[in-house]
């Protein structure tokens, strides 16, 4: 909830863009009405030259374009902030994502969905920088499970942040391939460059746009 503050500040005083697309109008209004003043009492003897009015015209192109990206900016603010606002519940529960989540002292929960063709399953993990560190065979079943993190020698794989992918055979021949959903909890969220983004517990972190499923903790 540690970014709500800052969304309801923008909603009690105003966005500066939007201040100054308002000023930026209101010089625009006030050009206007002098350009109409200015030609109207122009002496026809000695009309504005062509150079004195493209410069004009420049202005009043300047004055337009502020006025616009100023009504756009606005908008982006406004945009965000409600973006924000929407995802602020999501912190404290847990979402469902097939980036790399972390791994410390309690099992994850994995979605599975293998091929319906499979007649056999291996769930392949992998550690941060994408090397494969485990194979497990598993079930051709679809649904939830409990990954325990345990290598072949039942011993448990260092805390860290691991990604999982699913091989789906049939007759010996791998044939499809898929990211698991693991689910982790929300710590925090906050705006990116490529839109609102929610950081994980333990690290790693996820655009909403790309989250799967979302639940209260277990």
């Amino acid at each position: 909830m540690g970014n709500m503050p800052a969304t309801n500040a923008t909603a009690a005083f105003g966005s500066p863009a939007s201040a100054a697309g308002a000023a930026a109008s209101a010089n625009f209004d006030t050009f206007l009405k002098m350009l109409t003043t200015q030609l109207k009492s122009q002496d026809p003897l000695n009309p504005m030259e062509g150079s004195d009015f493209a410069v004009q015209l420049a202005t009043f192109s300047g004055v337009e374009q502020q006025a616009q990206t100023n009504k756009l900016l606005e908008m982006m603010i406004m945009q965000t902030g409600s973006s924000l606002g929407q995802v602020a519940d999501w912190i404290g529960k847990e979402v469902r994502t097939a980036r790399p989540v972390w791994f410390g002292d309690k099992p994850l929960t994995l979605d599975i969905a293998p091929d319906s063709r499979a007649d056999s399953v291996t769930l392949v993990t992998l550690n941060e920088s994408g090397r494969e560190v485990l194979r497990e065979e598993i079930g051709t079943g679809e649904g939830q499970i409990d990954w325990l993190g345990r290598d072949d020698m039942g011993q448990k794989l260092a805390d860290g942040r691991y990604s999982f992918v699913i091989e789906s055979s049939r007759a010996g021949e791998v044939i499809a391939k898929a990211p698991v959903g693991a689910y982790v909890r929300v710590a925090e969220a906050e705006v990116g460059p490529m839109g609102i983004e929610l950081i994980f517990q333990g690290g790693g972190s996820a655009l909403a746009r790309e989250i799967e499923a979302l639940r209260d903790p277990g």
